[in-house]
């Protein structure tokens, strides 16, 4: 009798250790799984953002554009998708690429309901500034950096991509206070060639010193705020 009781004991003692070896093996299983998607997700993000994680939170002192501005935010769609930006490090120029087109056309063609790209602000010919996408969401107009930048497509009246007076001196503004409004430097002000090598903003990559000359004109602007 009181072998049988013991056996009983031991069957007991066995059951345990197997269940718990089935908690250790699920829980390790958990782990594997939250460690391979919490890998991906990584992934995802680096890849999106340049290959580097976000350094610095979003710190926008506004999400209000200056009162120069004509704001004319785009539809919901696949030019603006409503995704928020991770961080802000750098302002991106770039050049419409469609001679004597002004700021409306191209505000307009981003609206398209088949148009996959956009970027925050249009200048025009005149130096009319639009707005198409809020300051805390992304556009898609600097591929990989989409997510931690702030671009400006700005207009041109000839093949030279050389900017208007007028134009030249709104980019200047317009970027000045972007620059202070998102807690950057001249020195962050990019070109869309600086990302892919792709000839945009044209004459500011053919012309180098008018590159320069830009963010000189930049920097002293912002020293008014």
């Amino acid at each position: 009798m009181q072998k049988f009781e013991m056996t009983n004991l031991e069957r007991l003692a066995l059951k345990r250790k197997v269940k718990r070896k089935k908690r250790i093996r699920a829980t390790v299983a958990l782990l594997l799984i939250v460690t391979i998607l919490a890998g991906a997700v990584l992934g995802i993000i680096l890849y999106k953002n340049g290959g580097k994680l976000p350094s610095k939170p979003l710190n926008l002192k506004t999400t209000e554009a200056p009162q120069y501005v004509d704001i004319q935010l785009l539809n919901m769609g696949l030019a603006r998708t409503g995704v928020k930006l991770v961080e802000i490090n750098n302002i991106v120029i770039h050049y419409v690429g469609n001679p004597e087109s002004t700021a409306q056309n191209n505000r307009d063609y981003f609206n398209k309901i088949d148009t996959e790209v956009c970027s925050h602000f249009v200048i025009g010919l005149d130096g009319e500034i639009i707005q198409c996408v809020p300051l805390d969401e992304k556009s898609n107009a600097s591929n990989n950096r989409n997510l931690d930048t702030i671009s400006i497509e700005v207009c041109h009246p000839d093949d030279s991509g050389k900017f208007t007076d007028v134009t030249y001196a709104s980019l200047v503004k317009l970027t000045a206070w972007l620059c202070d409004n998102s807690r950057l430097k001249a020195s962050d002000v990019i070109r869309h060639y600086d990302i892919t090598g792709k000839e945009c903003p044209k004459y500011f990559v053919t012309n180098e010193a008018e590159w320069k000359k830009f963010l000189e004109d930049v920097k002293t602007e912002l020293k008014k705020y």
